[in-house]
């Protein structure tokens, strides 16, 4: 998989995707990551990259030129094209899913009071990750190449990503516990230390549906 990630920031990716499992994922080549900056697809003499709103308001506005520009110069037939902006539809794992089935991916990370309304028609997808207000795209960026690339086939074992949350009909993932057995007076559920697998399992999906009852009711069918 080939991802481009659109911004003005480019240094505030630095050292994100230079540790653990995605960098990883990078020197294996199952995915290159390339920090684009659209400012140098200005055509303004400064690489101006914004200007004010039409109409007034406080703050700037991001304007077509640059980012059509280096949207037209990336994209492939291959491409699908995400814009991440508050109103977009909520980032779901069903989506980190899909979105991990496509070739190459062109993200473009807003800033300031917003982006000319002109520029969603070059997004296949438009994406928020929650309804909260950030500064720019970039962390939204970061937070979806995260939840993609790990389920890339040979990023990490297919079973650790199968049994996550939100995987069971959308049921969080069971308690897990490891060594030692007691831990301030805290024990291990006796079922898990049984060997008897049919048990377990049945223990894990109850205390799925308890959890999800419990802690993210909006979430249980």
């Amino acid at each position: 998989m080939k991802i481009d990630i659109l911004t003005i920031f480019p240094n505030m990716f630095d050292n994100i995707f230079n540790e653990s499992i995605i960098k990883r994922a990078v020197e294996n080549d199952i995915v290159s990551i390339n920090i684009v900056n659209f400012r140098d697809y200005s055509d303004d003499p400064h690489k101006k990259v914004d200007d004010t709103p039409y109409g007034g308001g406080a703050g700037m506005v991001l304007a077509p030129g640059p980012i059509f520009n280096c949207v037209e110069e990336l994209k492939t037939k291959d491409s699908k094209v995400i814009l991440l902006t508050p109103d977009g539809i909520p980032y779901k794992q069903k989506n980190a899913y899909d979105l991990s089935k496509e070739k190459h991916l062109i993200i473009i990370c807003g800033h300031y009071e917003g982006f000319d309304e002109r520029i969603r028609s070059l997004a296949d997808i438009e994406i928020s990750i929650g309804d909260y207000v950030l500064t720019g795209g970039e962390i939204p960026a970061m937070v979806l190449v995260d939840s993609i690339v790990r389920l890339l086939p040979g990023v990490i074992n297919e079973q650790s990503h199968l049994e996550d949350s939100f995987n069971h009909n959308y049921l969080l993932d069971y308690p897990t516990y490891t060594k030692p057995r007691v831990f301030r007076g805290m024990e291990v559920p006796e079922v898990l230390t049984s060997g008897d697998h049919a048990k377990i399992n049945k223990w894990r999906q109850e205390e799925s549906i308890k959890k999800t009852k419990k802690r993210r009711p909006d979430l249980f069918k």
